[in-house]
C-alpha cells in the first residue's frame, strides 16, 4: 500500500512538470517600432521614407507564429509653393514567422512571410490614392532583454507592393521593441 501511494505522490508531482513543459514559449509578441522604406518610383529612383510599424504574433507552437503587420510611412516633397506634395502609405499584411520562442533564448533570429494590401496617398497639389497587393518577405534578430522585453535589433523587409498596374520593389529596415 506504501508504494502505491509513494508512486501516486511521484505522478502527482511529475505532472506538473510535464504542463510546465508545454508553456516553454512565449504565446504571443507585440512589436513597436520605428521603420524607414526605401519606396521604388521606378527604375532606380528609390525614395527614402520614414514610419512606424507594429505587429502581434499569436504563437501556435514554439517555432511557428501567425503574424498580423501593420506599417504607415510618410514623406513631404517640398517644393515652390503650391507645389508641396505630401506622400503616405499604409500596409497591412498578415502571415506567418518562424522563430525560435523559447522563454530561455537571449537571442532570436527569425523569419515571416505575409501578404495583404497597400494603400498609397499624395496630397497637396496633385492628390491621388490607390490600393494594391502588397507582400512582405524577411526577418531580423530579437535580443532578450527581460523575460517581458525583447530589443529588435534589425528587421530587414522585401516589401513589393502592386499599384497602378505596376510592381513596385520596396525594402524596408526597422527597430524597436517586442514585449509580451
Amino acid at each position: 500500500m506504501r508504494k502505491l501511494l509513494f508512486s501516486m505522490i511521484i505522478m502527482a508531482c511529475a505532472a506538473s512538470f510535464s504542463f510546465a513543459q508545454s508553456d516553454d514559449y512565449n504565446k504571443v509578441d507585440i512589436y513597436a517600432g520605428f521603420s524607414h522604406a526605401r519606396i521604388d518610383f521606378g527604375g532606380s529612383d528609390f525614395e527614402g521614407f520614414n514610419g512606424v510599424e507594429g505587429a502581434v504574433t499569436g504563437n501556435i507552437s514554439r517555432y511557428i507564429g501567425l503574424k498580423g503587420d501593420y506599417a504607415f510611412h510618410f514623406k513631404s516633397f517640398d517644393a515652390p509653393a503650391p507645389f508641396n506634395v505630401d506622400a503616405k502609405t499604409h500596409t497591412l499584411v498578415g502571415g506567418v514567422q518562424f522563430k525560435d520562442n523559447s522563454k530561455d533564448k537571449k537571442l532570436k533570429p527569425f523569419g515571416h512571410l505575409m501578404a495583404g494590401f497597400t494603400n498609397g496617398r499624395l496630397s497637396g497639389f496633385v492628390s491621388d490614392t490607390e490600393t494594391g497587393f502588397a507582400g512582405v518577405i524577411g526577418g531580423g534578430v530579437d535580443i532578450k532583454i527581460s523575460p517581458r522585453v525583447d530589443f529588435r535589433a534589425i528587421q530587414l523587409d522585401y516589401n513589393p507592393t502592386r499599384l497602378g498596374g505596376e510592381t513596385q520593389h520596396n525594402f524596408r529596415v526597422g527597430v524597436g521593441f517586442v514585449f509580451r
